[in-house]
């Protein structure tokens, strides 16, 4: 485990120096949230004032509402897909230009999601799918149904690792998509998941230094709002800072694995013992 998240924390490190050549990245990640804000809001304002809440907070809940509701809840769930499977291919195309000796602009990769948009409307609904089954099975029971949804949603991780980079590379459908990812994995598996619990591990550790302000503004509110909101304020936005930034290596480190695993090759920027130690080739 310890080994696993040393080589997660090398992983990133490097992924960091491949982020500092394109910060520009961020964007991507950035423009992902704001537009799943303004898709949340698109459909909670309309459902907020057209009274369904209401309908739903009665005991019997009318069928036809049920019905409207779970209708909008898929095309919430596909809309959200969408966007972060478009930005995320967008960022996913650019990492591989850079690793592969390129240098990329963020032109490029609206361009190649732009160019892939098929088969990422293609995977929205797929994902969308089984989110939403998942949801049913986690709604069915408290306990058991959060259990089952848990491990049925890492299997599912685990098998579509590689989707993203397949779909910006390959340009295949969804479907086909999930095989070669399967396949890809199947071909070097080790230690990859260890990596990724490292950059979880690391942007942990990172949030934490948020504690400090939010707890002294929290603590100051009622002596000083303005400064106590000011600190609070510098909280969140560290919080997020760290997010956008865990995102983006999250994804630089997936197109690293992506081309070594799928093409054998080394990306540049990273150092090879790193890259090979991350799989076990069989």
């Amino acid at each position: 485990m310890f080994e696993r998240l040393s080589r997660g924390w090398d992983l990133a490190k490097q992924s960091l120096e491949v982020l500092k050549l394109d910060k520009e990245l961020l964007l991507f990640p950035i423009l992902s949230g704001a537009a799943c804000l303004v898709a949340m809001a698109s459909f909670a304002v309309p459902v907020y004032f057209s009274g369904m809440l209401e309908g739903l907070a009665a005991e019997e809940v009318a069928p036809s509402t049920q019905i409207i509701m779970g209708v909008l809840g898929f095309l919430f769930y596909f809309v959200t897909y969408f966007i972060i499977i478009f930005f995320n291919s967008a960022l996913v195309a650019c990492a591989i230009i850079r690793l592969k000796g390129g240098d990329p602009t963020v032109g490029d990769g609206f361009g190649a999601a732009m160019d892939r948009l098929p088969q990422i409307a293609g995977w929205a609904l797929v994902a969308a799918t089984v989110g939403m089954i998942l949801k049913i099975i986690e709604s069915r029971s408290e306990k058991v149904g959060a259990i089952v949804a848990s491990v049925l949603g890492m299997a599912w991780s685990i098998t579509t690792f590689f989707v993203i980079p397949v779909l910006v590379v390959e340009k295949t459908g969804p479907i086909n998509a999930v095989k070669r990812s399967v396949a890809v994995m199947k071909k070097t598996w080790g230690e990859s998941l260890g990596a990724n619990m490292g950059i979880g591990f690391i942007t942990f550790l990172a949030s934490l230094i948020a504690i400090l302000p939010i707890g002294s503004g929290m603590a100051l509110m009622s002596a000083s709002p303005l400064l106590g909101g000011i600190l609070v304020g510098i909280g969140i936005l560290w919080v997020l800072f760290v997010s956008l930034v865990s995102s983006a290596l999250g994804s630089i480190m997936l197109a690293a694995l992506y081309i070594y695993a799928a093409e054998g090759k080394m990306p540049q920027h990273y150092k090879p013992n790193l890259i090979e130690g991350a799989f076990s080739t069989k």
